[in-house]
């Protein structure tokens, strides 16, 4: 089991530390957050990244930070379950990309780019993988409208028959 006070120690008192019910988490600068993340593949053994997400803190009373994006990982080996957050801001929100510590961040930062907007550098490959191309604006995040800025009426309806 990874000591979190350990990582503390190495990457600098910035880190937030908690725990609660087996669920520990991790919350990093956004500038240590790919050197800490390649520890924790390197040296910590977390071999598999579950999962990439991010939540919009927009309106949120007490938020400092408008987005934090989640990493969630596993060490296979112990069973041991890590959560990472780093908080990102506009007007470009930006982080660095895992895709060379776990190739299956590939379309995890694409889906995140695509619903929040929010860049990864150095990624191979990011353009949209859910919304078509043409569109501009980044659907989860807090202040795009429920039902969208009209843009419905630029894209082709397409029907089941027609799929």
């Amino acid at each position: 089991m990874i000591d979190i006070t350990a990582l503390q120690a190495q990457f600098g008192s910035e880190l937030s530390l908690s725990e609660f019910r087996d669920n520990r988490r991790v919350i990093c600068p956004a500038e240590k957050a790919h050197a800490l993340l390649s520890h924790l593949y390197h040296a910590a053994g977390f071999n598999y990244l579950v999962d990439i997400t991010a939540v919009d803190y927009l309106e949120w009373e007490n938020a400092t930070d408008r987005f934090g994006v989640i990493y969630a990982l596993l060490n296979m080996e112990a069973g041991e379950r890590l959560y990472v957050k780093v908080f990102v801001n506009d007007p470009h929100p930006t982080l660095p990309t895992v895709y060379n510590l776990w190739r299956g961040a590939d379309w995890m930062e694409r889906e995140v780019y695509d619903m929040f907007g929010i860049t990864f550098a150095g990624h191979p490959d990011l353009r949209r993988i859910l919304s078509p191309d043409e569109f501009t604006a980044f659907p989860l995040r807090k202040d795009y409208p429920l039902k969208g800025r009209g843009e419905r009426h630029n894209f082709p309806v397409i029907t089941r028959a027609d799929s």
